[in-house]
């Protein structure tokens, strides 16, 4: 299966989606997002660290130096308060927009 595009917004929602299972580290973020979609999806760097410093900007989520698995330093990132309450409402309007997109593509 071939990968595709994510929309632009989307990936903010992955991210803490992906976040809400814990911290971690930005190639750990990638590697899930990736098996979650069964392979389809491939976040790139360069859209990826952009993302989680701007999240981090926002205080969606908060990062920390520590060991990897690897006992390499890596930044983990983790979920604040505000980025729970984010992903609730990002999670709310994905469910609304796919129900009308649904509706005007398969009436």
């Amino acid at each position: 299966m071939s990968n595709i595009e994510l929309l632009q917004g989307t990936l903010d929602l992955l991210i803490l989606r992906v976040l809400q299972g814990g911290p971690q580290h930005g190639w750990g973020i990638a590697q899930r997002i990736h098996l979650l979609s069964r392979e389809t999806l491939k976040v790139e760097e360069g859209a990826l660290y952009p993302a989680l410093h701007r999240m981090e900007r926002k205080g969606w989520i908060e990062a920390e130096w520590r060991p990897s698995e690897n006992n390499r330093r890596a930044k983990y990132y983790e979920l604040t308060g505000a980025g729970r309450r984010q992903l609730a409402t990002e999670r709310e309007g994905w469910k609304r927009l796919t129900t009308v997109m649904a509706q005007i593509l398969d009436p």
